[in-house]
């Protein structure tokens, strides 16, 4: 399991480091870093494929006669970082995993307090939508049920299984993600859709077809997310201590 408190943040902070200045990373950029997050590419691994790519920007920059436009977006890494990963997994053939222990900040009051909020903001959507969604809320409603069930096994239990509870909520997330896309107006979704494809747009070259529908569809969900001010479930977005 990555470290969920260091794997965003580290990598915004190498590609600003990197670029000379600072930019905010876009809606695109953080769902790019979703879709590596979620494929298991660790932390080294992006920073390297970043470094990578600056590497190979800058050499190109001094063997040319005119200044090379300036890198505008973290999804400009995407080849150099899927290169590393490419050659991480052949370097790393069965090497086992380590596991996260409760001492890494994933304490069982933590993880509690994390779903008990979410399962909140869950329960004022069921009701501002209930009118308008009974079938939207009642999903609401049956996630919040579910991750209140999990908070109280996490504080009765004297050992966690953070995988497991990674395992679960990313489940519930794809619960409201089916429940969000089915209900919402057509029109909203068709927006996000065009604006995520209008950011694509020059990357396309630079990636597979997989990888633009996976970040498609992740930026899809953080801007409904946005739009609906519903939480993400996830341990990663726990508030830090």
């Amino acid at each position: 399991m990555q470290n969920y408190f260091n794997y965003f943040t580290e990598i915004e902070e190498r590609f600003q480091q990197r670029r000379g200045s600072l930019l905010l990373l876009s809606t695109l950029d953080w769902a790019l870093i979703e879709t590596w997050r979620e494929a298991g590419i660790p932390l080294s691994v992006v920073l390297r494929g970043i470094d990578d790519a600056f590497d190979r920007h800058e050499a190109r920059q001094r063997s040319s006669s005119r200044r090379l436009r300036q890198v505008n977006g973290l999804a400009w890494c995407a080849q150099a970082v899927m290169e590393a990963a490419e050659q991480q997994k052949e370097a790393a053939t069965g090497v086992a995993t380590s596991s996260v222990s409760a001492d890494a900040g994933f304490e069982a009051q933590r993880i509690a307090d994390h779903l008990e909020a979410a399962a909140q903001a869950l329960d004022a959507a069921s009701i501002a939508h209930e009118s308008v969604h009974e079938q939207w809320a009642a999903a609401f409603a049956a996630i919040a049920v579910s991750l209140r069930h999990i908070a109280a096994e996490s504080l009765l239990s004297e050992s966690q299984n953070l995988e497991e509870v990674e395992r679960h909520l990313a489940t519930l997330e794809e619960k409201l993600f089916a429940t969000l896309t089915t209900h919402v107006p057509e029109d909203l979704l068709l927006r996000f859709k065009t604006e995520a494809a209008c950011d694509l747009a020059a990357y396309r070259s630079r990636m597979s077809a997989v990888q633009l529908r996976q970040i498609e569809q992740q930026f899809v969900h953080k801007r409904l997310l946005e739009h609906y001010q519903l939480p993400r479930l996830s341990l990663f977005y726990m508030r830090q201590a």
